[in-house]
C-alpha cells in the first residue's frame, strides 16, 4: 500500500495522512512516507510536512464532524470496549491528551482521541482544528528535517529495528518521564487552583 502512495509523492503522503487520521488506521504511514520521500530525494522535507499536516488536519476534522454528529454511540459502534478508559483520559487530560497524541506517534490510534474531541462536545472546532494542526505540524517538520539530516541512518533503523533497541527504550522512557512531569505539573496545578 505505501509503495503505491509513494508514486505520487507529495499528493500521496496528502492522501495517506487523510486516511491516517480518519478510524481507518495506517499505522505511522505517513511518519514513514516522509522519511523514504525524503531519503530519495524525490520530494523536499518542506514539501513534505505541509503536506502531511494538511492531509491530517483534513481527515482530523472528517472524524472529528463524524463523531460530533453521532455522539458516544460512535465511539462505542467504532471501537467497542476500547473505549471507557481512553475517553475517560480525554474527559481528565482534554487538550494535553489531544496533544500527546497528535504529536508523538504512540502505537494506538490517534482517531480515538479525534473523535473522543468530537463526542465530548466540549471542544469547539476551532480551538480542535488550531490543537491538531499545531500539533501535527510540529510532528511532520520534525520527522521531515530528521529524515533529511540523518535519512540513511533512519532507513537503516526501519530495516533493522532489533539492532536499535537499547535507543527505542531510552526514547520510550524519555517520553513517558515528560508525560509523568506532565501529569505531575498539571495535578500541582490543579491542586493549588480549586
Amino acid at each position: 500500500m505505501l509503495a503505491s502512495f509513494r508514486h505520487l509523492g507529495a499528493l500521496g503522503l496528502f492522501a495517506l495522512a487523510i486516511l491516517d487520521s480518519t478510524p481507518l488506521p495506517t499505522f505511522g504511514g505517513p511518519d514513514i512516507l516522509i522519511v523514504i520521500l525524503v531519503v530519495t530525494h524525490r520530494t523536499p522535507w518542506y514539501e513534505c510536512a505541509p503536506a502531511a499536516t494538511a492531509g491530517s488536519v483534513i481527515g482530523a476534522y472528517i472524524t472529528f464532524r463524524l463523531a460530533r454528529r453521532a455522539g458516544r454511540a460512535y465511539l462505542d459502534s467504532k471501537f467497542g470496549r476500547k473505549v471507557p478508559k481512553p475517553m475517560e483520559f480525554f474527559n481528565r487530560w482534554g487538550t494535553g491528551a489531544l496533544v500527546a497524541s497528535t504529536a508523538i506517534p504512540f502505537p494506538f490510534p490517534t482517531s480515538l482521541f479525534f473523535a473522543a474531541a468530537g463526542a465530548s462536545n466540549k471542544y469547539s472546532t476551532k480551538k480542535y482544528l488550531t490543537v491538531v494542526a499545531l500539533s501535527r505540524a510540529f510532528r511532520y517538520f520534525v520527522v521531515a528535517i530528521v529524515g533529511d539530516l540523518y535519512g540513511r541512518h533512519v532507513i537503516r533503523v526501519l530495516r533493522h529495528p532489533i539492532q536499535y533497541w537499547g535507543w527505542f527504550l531510552l526514547i520510550i522512557a524519555m517520553i513517558a518521564g515528560l508525560l509523568a512531569a506532565g501529569a505531575f505539573i498539571n495535578r500541582r496545578v490543579a491542586e493549588t487552583n480549586p
